[in-house]
């Protein structure tokens, strides 16, 4: 790449040179940047972690997670359970020419946490408000219905993870809160299976795991140095994992392949200490249909903490056919263990290696946060949403903007 110091002028001369990136001053970016949403009070309605999918006829469709004590002053319904007593509220929109111009739907959606999906012709919404809930779009994206219960059990929580697609099933992991005296970050993943035939807002028509309790795990490798390093907005007593995707490995020669393809791997952000440690579990339906969480087997043993780029964050992983590579949007971490202004993209072959293919975006500052982002593969390009800020956000976890990137011929970015 360019020396910082090199001027707009020589950057423009170099643009051929590297005709997939992104020239700006005194940076180099793989990806162009558009604000999609913005805070009408940044000082307390904050934009959190926003979620992507392609619907029909090519739509993006994207949901934005809406929390702060300022939420009461938002039209519509807002979650009884949420970030802050006032609540959180999950608002739509979608776009018909590849991110340039977008539509707000008129969805008002009482949740958080929102995982988004397709099934069949149907857009779903799984979210919680402390119960475990469901919305569903018939017409692509535009209107959403009244939020379903899937489980009345509290307490549940996620970040939009990925989700499995396959053999007429959808796979994705929803977290549960260990118990109320347990510190941050104290869930443990429960994995949840539903037919793309079904209706799927319908508790009926869902299969839950038992909770996975992590404790164990995390207890076992704390001789090897894991541990919780306070950071600012995040002050644990104790390590955790969180935030979970889900992902198929389809290729025979690769660890972890299922020939009978009853087994997904988990992976999860671990807040250890590292900044580039995560773990790696496995979801399994058993032969009598019913789910379980247990551990991946190497040669060498089983596999818990494992290395992903940046996973003290939360990341996003999409599968791509066409490279047979996993393509993972992940945070930067160059120095302070909960920084969130540099948003990277890498790719691996097989979940374990990683290579790093390059910086989607940088925020104007340390509250300027660029992370935490959820994409989607589209043909030739990546589309990435981004919880993000500017000068006016509170603060770097508590962001006022949605960035959308999008990453053109992204397979060019293979080395």
């Amino acid at each position: 790449p360019p020396a910082r110091s090199a001027s707009p002028a020589m950057l423009h001369r170099m643009a051929p040179i590297f005709p997939f990136v992104s020239f700006s001053r005194n940076r180099m970016t793989i990806a162009n940047e558009k604000v999609i949403a913005r805070s009408p009070s940044p000082e307390d309605v904050f934009l959190y972690t926003p979620a992507i999918v392609e619907g029909l006829n090519g739509r993006l469709v994207v949901a934005v997670d809406y929390g702060g004590p300022g939420v009461d002053k938002l039209d519509g319904p807002k979650s009884g359970f949420g970030d802050y007593e006032a609540g959180n509220q999950i608002r739509v929109m979608y776009s018909d020419d590849r991110g340039r111009t977008w539509k707000d739907s008129p969805a008002r959606i009482p949740m958080m946490h929102e995982i988004l999906f397709k099934a069949g012709n149907t857009l779903y919404m799984v979210g919680h408000s402390g119960i475990l809930l469901a919305s569903r779009s018939d017409d692509n994206g535009v209107t959403w219905s009244e939020p379903s219960i899937l489980c009345n059990r509290p307490r549940w929580h996620q970040s939009c993870g990925a989700v499995d697609v396959h053999n007429g099933k959808v796979t994705l992991v929803y977290e549960k809160w260990l118990g109320d005296k347990h510190p941050w970050p104290g869930v443990g993943p429960v994995l949840m299976q539903g037919r793309i035939c079904d209706d799927l807002t319908k508790a009926e028509n869902w299969k839950f795991s038992e909770l996975y309790n992590p404790d164990p795990d995390l207890a076992a490798a704390k001789p090897s140095g894991a541990h919780v390093l306070p950071t600012t907005f995040e002050k644990s007593p104790a390590p955790g994992i969180l935030e979970a995707s889900v992902i198929r490995v389809y290729d025979p020669k690769r660890p972890f392949y299922d020939p009978d393809g009853k087994s997904v791997v988990i992976m999860m952000r671990a807040a250890t200490g590292f900044p580039d440690m995560g773990v790696m579990l496995k979801g399994i339906e058993n032969p009598d249909g019913s789910l379980s969480i247990g551990k991946l087997h190497k040669n060498d043993g089983d596999l818990f903490l494992t290395h992903i780029p940046g996973a003290s964050l939360k990341f996003h992983i999409c599968y791509d056919p066409r490279t047979k590579l996993y393509w993972m949007v992940h945070s930067q971490i160059t120095g302070n263990m909960n920084e969130r202004r540099r948003l990277a993209l890498s790719y691996s072959p097989d979940l374990l290696r990683w290579t790093f293919a390059g910086i989607v975006a940088i925020g104007p500052s340390d509250n300027g946060a660029r992370h935490y982002a959820t994409m989607c593969i589209s043909g030739n390009d990546i589309f990435v949403v981004s919880r993000s800020g500017d000068e006016k956000a509170r603060n770097a976890h508590d962001n006022n903007l949605t960035t959308f990137h999008r990453i053109k011929d992204f397979r060019k970015l293979v080395y």
